[in-house]
């Protein structure tokens, strides 16, 4: 399967404003990836690279990715079970699509019985199309965007398609 991953952010800031963004895909996906991907800046701006080194909610049964995946991270660490907080693309593959607009998604991973497992604590059903951007201990670590000074989001959209070999063709 193949899947068109990608996103559209735009921001508007009244004075430069230093950044800090994970949003190119994990550096674990180079060999599945056909198309490599690229970030555009307007005006053009100075871009550092980092790749990360690893990898009340719950009375209320309410919360968002973000949310189960930090309880179920803290349920495995307190039985003694490597976890690791995982951040991506998960799409509607494979399932109905969802009237809400599409989001970044959160889930962990579990090291068990010599590898790393994902585990989606939101979502009840299997899913398909998971793709990985950063993992470490918390969110606050793999923080997708952060911004040192006053920034108004205009516009912010996430894709993932399946897609067959022909849209992979250059432009």
């Amino acid at each position: 399967m193949l899947i068109r991953v990608g996103y559209d952010i735009i921001f508007e800031h009244p004075a430069p404003t230093p950044m800090i963004a994970m949003l190119y895909l994990h550096p674990s996906w180079n060999l599945a990836i056909r198309r490599g991907d690229y970030l555009l800046v307007e005006p053009s701006a100075p871009i550092s690279e980092y790749t990360d080194v690893f990898g009340k909610v719950y009375q209320e049964r309410v919360g968002v990715c973000r949310d189960f995946t930090h309880l179920a991270v803290t349920f495995c660490r307190c039985l003694n079970i490597p976890a690791r907080y995982c951040t991506g693309y998960l799409g509607d593959v494979g399932v109905p699509s969802s009237p809400d607009s599409m989001d970044f998604s959160a889930w962990f991973e579990a090291y068990l019985g010599g590898r790393w497992y994902a585990f989606d604590p939101r979502n009840h059903t299997p899913r398909i199309g998971r793709v990985l951007m950063a993992y470490g201990h918390a969110a606050a670590e793999v923080a997708l965007l952060t911004s040192f000074g006053p920034s108004r989001l205009d516009r912010f959209t996430v894709w993932t398609d399946e897609v067959g070999e022909e849209a992979l063709a250059p432009v």
